[in-house]
């Protein structure tokens, strides 16, 4: 190639190269191509900005409330920050919503909060500089809390004297708020009956209240918080019970002299919060040494005491009640009480109100001549055919007795000490302790019309259980005494039996849960098909003799319809008797299971309810 045709293609490439990138950069130079071979004078310049602007989103502080102000911090130190568009989405969302775009420093955005709902919050902040350059910044997370909240904290079921009410608020945000804890009558509807116990305008809120200055009894609690004349209330604190009263207590003389294991034993009452416990104490005479012999939580308030540790000599008793609010009496104290176990002495322990099966029979003894035995006798209550039982001759003196030797009643107990002697000392007499080894069982199932219309189960119907013997009443249902307390009978339409008879069945239940009790088959028709009705009842459980033993019944009374519906009158010719199958859960007195064979009813077929 000619040196001409060379100079040519070099200019026509030349040409080519400005014509595609020349108006893309402005920083080449056409004179920087030349066909000479050496091209030194010339030069390429360099951008002016090469370098992403910085920026990031001052990090609010606390709860965001009403209008904020939202800050970024951005910087470049080449050619200058343009803009700053500063923007938030919900935590979670994917859109981004602008605030504002800022285009000089301070880089701030008003936001009226209130435009969205309480809740947590991404913010950001997107830089351009004057080169073009952009930089988003890393998001930083806020809570948005308008709606105020007032949480009256509970001080406990029961209080006396003064107490501590705290209050917490919640998105109170930066306004002065007067918190205000207000009390009521227990169950007030009238708002004119709510009260002021103590005020607080500081945080924490919390104030204390005198519970002196109102009357013993129920009361309900609330808070509230007022800032700009706007007045938020707490959630209310119900049926707390103030009782400021101390309760009652009297000792017992436990008599004189004392020897071996006695019986202590003290009265106690409070009308208002209860008795939550008794401390029956003991000291000789004449000094202030109190100590305690026994802690009682439950009456009746009475403990076996042995006297053995004891040195010689005369002391006094008292009982300390303290009651469920703090609040403690002191009984007088009692006369000096004797004692003296230089002699023999005896003390058959209770085996307990009901026996059954194997009962462990014990005695405490005590005898300077040494001890010989014991002899634990029984004999039928009131009489003297006393037999024994056992004759321990080392402590503890106790012995298993098979109560199924003697037929069921009521039994008397004692214990015999000989000593090293061979004198006879006898204790007092333990009595009247029944046996009853008869089988834990349901016995009978009956129910009688107390509505308007016979056959159908409606407010007034009763259904009786009969067990074999006498039942714990808090094995059927937790904590009950057998006093009428409210229950939930249930009406289930059943399967059809191979007798042709509808299987409608009913069974009992308390605070949602099933009873000890266990379910009955109506044998009939009392509800419509795949329907369940259920009617508040009344459950009361009594004690009756039957062929001159106790035995426990136990009566559901219907009430009101609670659920439900679709009842059905079951027609006359649809007489059958009921099948109840007890529930094995329920025990006698003396802790026996009973068994869950179905009992059926007896007497003449009718129709239920």
């Amino acid at each position: 190639m000619t040196a001409g045709a060379f100079r040519t293609s070099v200019l026509l490439l030349l040409a080519a190269v400005l014509l595609v990138v020349g108006p893309l950069s402005p920083a080449l130079s056409s004179a920087s191509f030349t066909a000479q071979t050496s091209n030194t004078g010339n030069r390429i310049g360099a951008a002016a900005d090469w370098t992403p602007p910085t920026v990031a989103v001052q990090q609010p502080a606390g709860t965001l409330r009403d209008t904020t102000t939202v800050t970024a911090l951005a910087s470049d130190a080449e050619t200058g920050i343009r803009s700053v568009v500063l923007s938030f989405q919900a935590v979670g969302a994917t859109t981004w919503t602008t605030l504002c775009t800022a285009t000089a420093s301070p880089y701030t955005c008003s936001w009226s909060t209130r435009s969205v709902a309480d809740g947590a919050y991404d913010l950001r902040a997107v830089a351009t500089d004057n080169a073009g350059y952009v930089t988003t910044s890393a998001p930083v997370r806020a809570t948005v809390g308008n709606t105020v909240t007032v949480v009256l904290a509970e001080p406990g079921d029961v209080v006396r004297g003064s107490i501590s009410l705290a209050t917490t608020l919640q998105n109170a945000g930066t306004a002065a708020y007067a918190v205000s804890v207000e009390y009521a009558p227990a169950g007030s509807t009238n708002a004119n009956s709510w009260k002021t116990a103590c005020t607080s305008t500081v945080a924490p809120y919390t104030c204390s209240w005198n519970t002196a200055s109102v009357a013993n009894g129920f009361y309900d609690l609330r808070a509230t918080a007022t800032a700009n004349g706007v007045t938020t209330l707490s959630n209310v604190v119900t049926e707390l019970l103030v009782d400021n009263a101390a309760p009652t207590a009297v000792m017992t003389d436990p008599g004189s002299p004392l020897r071996g294991t006695v019986t202590l034993a003290a009265t106690a009452s409070d009308a208002d919060s209860g008795v939550a416990r008794v401390v029956i104490q003991l000291a000789p005479n004449g000094t202030s040494s109190w100590q305690d012999a026994c802690i009682l939580t439950a009456p009746p308030y009475s403990c076996r005491y042995s006297t053995t540790s004891l040195a010689a000599g005369a002391y006094v008793f008292r009982a300390v009640a303290t009651d469920a609010a703090g609040n403690t009496a002191m009984s007088a104290a009692t006369a000096a009480r004797t004692v003296d176990n230089s002699v023999a002495s005896v003390a058959m322990e209770d085996p307990g109100a009901f026996l059954g099966g194997t009962a462990t029979l014990t005695a405490t003894a005590n005898a300077t001549a040494g001890i010989a035995s014991i002899a634990i006798q029984v004999a039928p209550n009131g009489t003297t055919s006393w037999t024994t039982v056992c004759t321990p001759t080392a402590s503890p003196f106790s012995c298993a007795w098979n109560s199924r030797s003697v037929a069921d009643g009521l039994y008397d107990f004692r214990a015999v000490l000989t000593d090293a002697t061979g004198a006879t000392t006898t204790s007092a007499v333990v009595s009247a302790r029944r046996v009853d080894n008869r089988a834990v069982r349901g016995v009978d199932v009956q129910t009688a019309n107390g509505g308007a219309t016979a056959g159908r189960l409606e407010a007034g119907d009763t259904m009786t259980f009969t067990y074999s013997t006498q039942m714990s009443p808090a094995s059927i249902a937790t904590g009950w005494n057998g006093a009428a307390t409210a229950v939930t009978l249930r009406l289930r339409d059943g399967n059809l039996l191979s007798l042709g008879a509808a299987g409608d069945t009913v069974d009992v239940l308390r605070s949602n849960a099933a009873v000890n009790l266990g379910s009955v088959n109506l044998r009939g028709d009392y509800i419509k098909n795949n329907k369940t009705s259920t009617f508040n009842a009344t459950m009361t459980a009594t004690t009756v003799t039957v062929n001159g033993l106790p035995v426990t019944v136990v009566q559901i009374t219907v009430g009101t319809l609670a659920s439900g519906g679709a009842l059905r009158t079951a027609p006359t010719t649809a007489a059958a008797a009921m099948v109840w199958t007890p529930s094995a859960s329920a025990t006698d007195l003396g802790g026996i299971a009973s068994s869950n064979a179905p009992v059926t009813e007896t007497g003449t077929l009718d129709r239920e309810y």
